[in-house]
C-alpha cells in the first residue's frame, strides 16, 4: 500500500479552481518534486499535505489514516519553507530543539537529538550562534535540521532553495537528497528550477493550471514528453511543426524537405494534416562525420556562447531549429548565413500529441 495517497484532490478559492481532480500515490522513502511555474497549483497542494490548507474535495491520506480532519500539529509533518522562517531571538541550538521541547521530551534526550541532527548538517561547531549570524544556506539548514529533529513521517520542502545564490543552491539541493535518502524520509518538494527537479528526484509531477500534465521519472519527463506543455516547460527544446505526406510509411516535410519518423503516423494524422515535432538542442551535430540516419539542412541565424557549449540556431523552411556544441579550444561555431547540415537519429524527434 502507497505510504501519501492524494484522492481526488480539489481545491478552489472562491470561483476559482486551483487545483483540479489530482491523484497521486507516493511510496515510503520516495523523494517526488512537484514543479511547474507561479499558479499552477503545486504550492497548494504540499499546503493540504501539510493542513494549512483544507480540499475541497477528495483525501489526503498517510500511511493508511485520512489526514482531512487533523491539524497541521496532528500530522507529524516537518516542513521547510522558502523563508528560513528561524526565531531570530534564539540560538541554533534552540532553533533545532524548538520543537521537541513543545513536544514535552526531557532535556536530556532533546540535546542528544538536537546534537545529532546538528551534525547530519555539519553545523554541530554553530551551535550557540544566532540566525543573524549566518549564511543564507547555513539558515535553512538549520531550517531543514529543525524540520527533521521530531521524526516526522513526511517532510515537505516549498522552494526552499530560490533565496540562495546559485552556486550555494547546487551544493545544498545535494546535501538535501543526501539527508533525505540517508534517513529513507518520505519527501515532497516543490519548485519551479527544472534543474533542481531532474537531479534529485524519484519522481516529477510536472503542475499545469492545477493538472497534473505528467509523472515519472526524470528521465522519462525530459526524454518522453506527454504534452506540449511538458515539453517546452522543462528542459530547452526545438518545437517543429510539419506537413504529412505518408502516414502509412511516416513520411513527413519540415520546410521543404522529406524525412521519415520514427514513430507511427497512421492513427494520429493523415496525408495534408500538420504535425507538431520535438527536438531536444543535444541531439543532433553539425560536426564532419556526425552520426544519425536523419539530416537537415538550413542556413545559421546565430551562434551563442553558453560557457560549456555554443547554441546555434539554423533556419529550416519556416523552422528554426537550435542546436547545441560542446565547446572546445580551436572550435570555431558556423558563421552566421553559412549553410549548415544537422544530422540526427530519427528516434528523437518526437510527436507532440497534445
Amino acid at each position: 500500500m502507497s505510504f501519501l495517497e492524494l484522492a481526488g484532490i480539489q481545491k478552489s478559492f472562491g470561483p476559482v479552481q486551483v487545483v483540479k481532480d489530482f491523484d497521486m500515490t507516493i511510496e515510503k522513502g520516495e523523494f517526488v518534486s512537484f514543479l511547474g511555474p507561479s499558479g499552477c497549483g503545486k504550492t497548494t497542494i504540499l499546503r493540504m499535505i501539510a493542513g494549512f490548507e483544507t480540499p475541497s474535495a477528495g483525501t489526503v491520506v498517510i500511511n493508511g489514516r485520512n489526514q482531512n480532519e487533523l491539524k497541521p500539529n496532528q500530522r507529524n509533518i516537518g516542513m521547510v519553507f522558502q523563508a528560513y522562517a528561524l526565531f531570530p531571538n534564539m540560538t541554533v541550538h534552540d532553533n533545532v530543539a524548538f520543537g521537541l521541547k513543545i513536544a514535552g521530551m526531557e532535556k536530556s534526550a532533546v540535546d542528544a537529538r538536537v546534537k545529532e541532527m546538528l551534525g547530519l548538517i555539519h553545523l554541530d561547531h554553530l551551535a550557540d550562534r544566532y540566525p543573524y549570524q549566518m549564511s543564507g544556506g547555513q539558515q535553512q539548514r538549520v531550517a531543514l535540521a529543525r524540520a527533521l529533529a521530531p521524526k516526522p513521517q513526511v517532510l515537505l520542502l516549498d522552494e526552499p532553495l530560490s533565496a540562495l545564490d546559485a552556486k550555494i543552491r547546487v551544493s545544498l539541493r545535494e546535501e538535501i537528497r543526501m539527508i533525505q535518502q540517508q534517513l529513507g524520509i518520505t519527501t515532497v518538494f516543490v519548485t519551479h528550477d527544472q534543474e533542481e527537479a531532474l537531479s534529485i528526484s524519484d519522481r516529477i509531477v510536472v503542475m499545469n493550471g492545477g493538472r497534473a500534465d505528467q509523472i515519472g521519472t526524470p528521465f522519462d519527463i525530459y526524454n518522453k514528453p506527454a504534452t506540449r506543455f511538458v515539453a517546452s516547460f522543462v528542459g530547452t527544446l526545438n518545437l517543429i511543426e510539419a506537413k504529412v505526406v505518408d502516414p502509412a510509411t511516416n513520411r513527413i516535410i519540415i520546410g521543404d524537405q522529406e524525412i521519415t519518423l520514427r514513430e507511427p503516423l497512421g492513427s494520429i494524422a493523415k496525408a495534408g494534416d500538420k504535425v507538431s515535432l520535438a527536438l531536444r538542442p543535444e541531439a543532433g551535430s553539425i560536426a564532419e562525420g556526425a552520426k544519425g540516419d536523419t539530416a537537415l539542412t538550413g542556413a545559421v541565424i546565430s551562434s551563442n556562447f553558453l560557457g560549456s557549449v555554443i547554441r546555434t540556431r539554423m533556419k529550416v523552411g519556416d523552422a528554426v531549429i537550435s542546436f547545441d556544441m560542446f565547446n572546445a579550444p580551436g572550435l570555431m561555431p558556423p558563421a552566421v548565413s553559412e549553410i549548415a547540415t544537422l544530422r540526427f537519429t530519427a528516434s528523437d524527434l518526437l510527436i507532440i500529441r497534445e
